[in-house]
């Protein structure tokens, strides 16, 4: 809880805060690479700090968790902290690291604030900071304990598998020949590589095979530059260079977006793109357990040739007698299947009293399908969703 008198001193700054917050964010970057450059090469990722997504994401976040200080002081915001602690954990980020991120963090507000950061502005900020680091140090250390390390793990590529022209899974095993530990279904693993530069690079991918396999399974799309936005580097070296033999590292698995064993509740898994892989596996595990409350399965792509896991998203609903599938295609719909973008507006796609949504996609997707689910009685709460990459809805919420 925050102090009262800092409580007075974070509201009346806020706003010029909040302002400058992009600016601070980007010299917070800028000094932090100067000092440690390694981070930027081998943990970082690289693409997210040219597009400046990852600023964004970290002013969103620091925003939010004083918001929230201010507007519910006897409630700490645990949605918000442990998703920034499963993505952290899965980079094996590790405490003393919040003192380097301090120190860069509040020589950038000064030097963008100047004189308007007085000694009372500085205190109050800074107790604002370390509630929120020693809040997420606290979860991510419950996260290692519970995943058994912090450290990544060689695995060999035992299986390489093409799903379409832009996806490719890989099935792998530990290298060493040990058992894997269990997964949710809906979680995710950090796989670093080491790119022909030199610099090993990370990214999350969430499993798509069905937990309890004696394999993990991670499913990447090739992420094709635009013109604004350069090619993926880690998928398209997975892609190019990546072969059964090879070995990679991988995490232990981490992640919120996860069944909660409701069994008794109507559910609706929506989907489009790569946003599939989550969803796969969440099907595989209602079918091993046996669910057998309606589910709803949605997914949107731009066609089935495009469709990822086509066929393990079909066979694993088919297990479960009480499932519905609609899949929408923009173009060479076929029959059984719905021409055009996802509509939850038909008649025939049920979102049930008492729904229980997971969400995984587009940022632009999973927002309209979230306001339309909400207009149409699913409470907020009910409604889960996964980001690839870093999440701005807490920059623009």
């Amino acid at each position: 809880m925050l102090s009262e008198k800092s409580a007075i001193t974070v509201r009346a700054s806020l706003p010029a805060v909040g302002a400058a917050i992009g600016e601070i964010s980007e010299r917070f970057y800028a000094r932090l690479f100067d000092a440690h450059p390694d981070l930027l090469r081998n943990l970082f990722n690289r693409g997210n700090q040219a597009a400046g997504t990852q600023r964004q994401a970290l002013a969103g976040s620091i925003a939010a968790f004083a918001t929230h200080l201010l507007d519910r002081p006897e409630q700490r915001p645990d949605a918000l902290l442990g998703r920034i602690a499963h993505k952290h954990a899965s980079l094996g980020i590790a405490p003393e690291q919040y003192e380097v991120v301090h120190e860069h963090l509040f020589a950038a507000i000064a030097e963008v604030l100047g004189q308007a950061v007085t000694p009372e502005v500085a205190a109050a900020w800074d107790e604002v900071y370390w509630l929120m680091a020693n809040a997420l140090v606290a979860i991510e250390k419950r996260l290692y304990e519970e995943s058994g390390g912090t450290g990544p793990r060689p695995f060999e590529v035992v299986e390489r598998i093409r799903e379409t022209a832009d996806v490719v899974t890989f099935r792998v095993r530990p290298a060493d020949g040990g058992a894997v530990r269990g997964f949710r279904a809906g979680q995710y693993v950090s796989v670093g590589v080491t790119l022909p530069d030199g610099a090993r690079q990370i990214r999350q991918y969430s499993l798509s095979g069905a937990p309890g396999e004696s394999v993990r399974q991670f499913s990447v799309k090739r992420v094709r530059g635009d013109g604004t936005a350069p090619d993926g580097e880690v998928s398209r070296h997975l892609h190019a260079r990546v072969r059964e033999g090879d070995v990679l590292e991988l995490s232990e698995p981490y992640g919120d977006l996860v069944l909660d064993g409701a069994t008794d509740r109507p559910l609706l898994l929506a989907s489009a793109g790569i946003g599939v892989t989550p969803m796969v596996a969440m099907l595989a595990a209602l079918a091993a357990d046996g669910h057998r409350a309606p589910v709803t399965v949605v997914h949107g792509d731009r066609s089935p040739a495009d469709h990822a896991l086509r066929a393990d998203h079909e066979a694993y609903a088919a297990k479960l007698p009480a499932a519905a599938v609609h899949f929408f295609y923009e173009r060479d719909a076929a029959p059984g299947s719905h021409p055009g973008r996802v509509d939850l507006d038909r008649a025939d796609v049920l979102v049930r009293p008492g729904t229980r949504a997971y969400l995984c996609g587009p940022l632009p997707f999973m927002r309209a399908v979230r306001t339309r689910l909400i207009e149409k009685g699913v409470a907020p709460a009910d409604i889960h969703y996964e980001v690839f990459g870093p999440d701005l809805w807490l920059a623009r919420g």
